[in-house]
């Protein structure tokens, strides 16, 4: 553990192995509280925020009582919580300590009473409160007579326990996972599922705004007979007078608990049990053992340009912070204009979208290798020698960006129905992509910055201004660089009446996109040759 724990009770063959664990996890809040104000301060508002929502939440179920689709509303309520404790601990594995079962293995423990005991510990803390504020408000919202009460009663902290066993029996057993490189990768990821979470929560309340609450009726009705949401849904059939049913659901609740608690029993006797990869002899002679090239770097062209896009690509796969940005990117180039037109509000020219996010990419390319880069500098002694360097990293970013912006271009033109538009609107993503691989190469030779490798910052401390310039700077720069494709996109719809010569824009797109991205490279790679020395300087700083 990493708080050292002064006033646990030591275990003794009279001591229960509950009420141990129990101090054990106060004792380990308590303890990494005192190690600092700033921890105390963010724990007390964090905690704060979280009693007022749930405050807020449990006066909002209140005044649902009454209504005709309450039990709609509580019962995917219910549902969504729990998915957020199953998915929370892939992404906040250190969030809290007791999650990981492999510090306790050396332990004279057996599984059955460690998972009671860490049942009970798990209930300790702002989640387990919060969640118990939701459901008893989901509860009471739906909850008429004395029956339904009763089954309220047992329902909300069966509920509780099948979302608390759910997220143990996730984390262990994913728990190796979790502790490796892999593990921290997902955590990386978290923002990015948060940020398209944020996005669906807007779509759902957009559509119920304009439909109203009646459209959540079919998929509650699935949704009450699946635990923990089951435990509720059963609170709503016996206020209908249907006891039967709510005894059904409420053992359904029982036997998902019951499933649950197996399960994580099981994973956890095996990672007491079984030695993991570090105890283990690797199998084999590894001097016998050769690497041999990827499949797709048999694909690629000999030389520095093949060595060039297979390691830029091998950096978008492995590297964490750089895979973040990727799927960020992705994810938001894709989101945008199919949520967009979902919506109905949204334009074929959002399809763009993609293309610009994925474009960002090319910029800072020497500081996403970090202090990594002076092995690359090693091998840079000529203007030639860059030029190779920056077309090998523009061919990597368009393996994956080409395709990928005419599959959202082609997407989007489906869902409004607007084929006629679909070949300007290609032109036009594949025009502002080579405009941000042609600003991109120059701004990563003209204003370089290093990326920290820990923690969530993505620009090393002083060095703000730098990627400032060099990210919206180039921006600007590709915007003006479309200017004449824009302008001819505009000529061919207004001036010339869109007699059906937009498709014009296409090849004149893809055409202008080319010859910018080698005017780019070209006009980047001396610049690259002569700063060597300030560019090593600035990737490795931080």
């Amino acid at each position: 553990m990493s708080a050292e724990v002064t006033d646990a009770t030591p275990v003794t063959p009279a001591t229960p192995v509950t009420a141990v664990v129990v101090r054990l996890k106060l004792s380990l809040l308590r303890n990494g509280l005192r190690q600092s104000g700033g921890r105390q301060a963010a724990y007390i508002a964090s905690a704060v925020i979280a009693l007022l929502f749930a405050a807020l939440q449990f006066l909002g179920l209140l005044a649902l009582r009454g209504n005709d689709h309450a039990m709609s509303v509580v019962v995917l309520l219910v549902a969504v919580l729990a998915l957020g404790w199953a998915v929370m601990p892939l992404f906040f594995p250190g969030g809290d300590e007791t999650l990981d079962p492999t510090r306790l293995v050396m332990l004279p423990l057996h599984p059955r009473p460690l998972v009671r005991a860490l049942l009970a510990a798990s209930l300790v803390g702002i989640g387990p409160l919060f969640s118990l504020c939701l459901l008893t408000g989901s509860a009471i919202s739906v909850a008429h007579g004395g029956a339904s009460y009763v089954v309220a009663v047992l329902g909300v902290p069966l509920a509780l326990l099948v979302c608390v066993a759910l997220a143990r029996a996730v984390a262990a057993a994913n728990i190796r996972l979790l502790t490796s490189r892999k593990g921290r990768d997902l955590a990386v990821l978290s923002g990015l599922v948060i940020a398209i979470g944020a996005q669906l929560v807007n779509f759902g309340v957009q559509r119920l705004g304009s439909s109203g609450l009646a459209q959540l009726d079919p998929p509650a009705e699935v949704l009450k007979w699946v635990p923990p949401a089951s435990a509720i849904g059963a609170v709503d059939s016996a206020s209908e007078g249907s006891y039967g049913i709510a005894v059904v659901q409420l053992a359904l609740a029982a036997g998902a608990l019951a499933g649950l608690i197996t399960v994580w029993s099981r994973h956890l006797t095996r990672l007491m049990t079984s030695p993991d990869g570090s105890t283990l002899q690797a199998a084999g002679d590894p001097v016998a053992r050769e690497r041999t090239s990827t499949g797709l770097g048999r694909l690629l062209p000999a030389g520095r340009m093949g060595a060039v896009v297979e390691r830029s690509l091998r950096y978008i796969w492995r590297d964490p912070k750089t895979k973040a940005a990727w799927v960020t990117s992705l994810a938001i180039g894709l989101i945008v204009p199919v949520f967009n037109a979902l919506q109905g509000t949204g334009s074929i020219y959002f399809a763009c979208f993609a293309a610009g996010m994925l474009g960002i990419q090319m910029y800072n390319q020497f500081g996403q290798d970090t202090s990594a880069f002076w092995m690359v500098a090693m091998t840079i002694s000529s203007t030639r020698d860059a030029y190779v360097e920056l077309r090998g990293r523009a061919v990597a970013l368009l393996l994956i960006t080409l395709p990928y912006a005419a599959l959202v271009t082609v997407l989007t033109t489906a869902m409004l129905g607007a084929w006629t538009r679909l070949p300007e609107v290609l032109g036009l993503s594949f025009a502002l992509l080579g405009a941000m691989l042609a600003t991109g190469a120059w701004t990563s030779a003209r204003f370089p910055y290093s990326i920290p490798q820990e923690g969530y910052k993505n620009v090393a401390p002083g060095q703000t201004g730098l990627a400032w310039i060099s990210i919206f700077g180039g921006m600007v720069g590709a915007a003006l660089l479309c200017a004449p494709v824009i302008a001819l996109t505009i000529w061919l719809n207004v001036s010339a009446g869109g007699d059906g010569w937009e498709w014009l824009v296409l090849p004149a797109g893809a055409g202008y996109g080319a010859a910018i991205t080698l005017l780019g490279l070209r006009l980047a790679a001396p610049r690259t040759a002569r700063r060597l020395p300030e560019i090593l300087a600035a990737v490795s700083k931080g």
